[in-house]
């Protein structure tokens, strides 16, 4: 069964930075488009950033353009997330998504498969 894990989370300073992964499995990676998602509480998940299944194409939430940066890895089946210049607002759980072979979307009724999430503490 498809499986993604996202690891990398933790609690970070004000201006720090962070790498979130996701290791998939389960799947042919390199024929999924790939985004990382966020929920804080008590508000609805939002789009982050998201790479397409080559690679080619990315696109961010305007909250973080400039400061974060996905990337991926089909070789080892990993998507990245480099989070700098982390912000108080960037506290959340941090969820990887895969879409099979299509456009970078900012829906997450878009994405078929999910991880479990990994939670990312930003301190004052």
């Amino acid at each position: 069964q498809v499986q993604l894990v996202e690891s990398g989370g933790g609690l970070v300073q004000a201006g720090g930075s962070l790498r979130l992964s996701c290791a998939a499995s389960g799947l042919t990676f390199s024929t999924y488009t790939m985004a990382w998602f966020r929920q804080a509480p008590g508000k609805e998940r939002e789009f982050v950033a998201g790479i397409s299944w080559g690679g080619g194409t990315t696109d961010y939430a305007d909250s973080v353009k400039d400061r974060f940066s996905i990337s991926r890895d089909n070789a080892k089946n990993t998507v990245y997330l480099q989070m700098s210049s982390l912000k108080s607002e960037d506290a959340a759980v941090y969820y990887c998504a895969a879409r099979f072979w299509g456009q970078v979307m900012s829906h997450r009724a878009e994405y078929k498969y999910w991880g479990q999430g990994t939670q990312v503490t930003v301190s004052s």
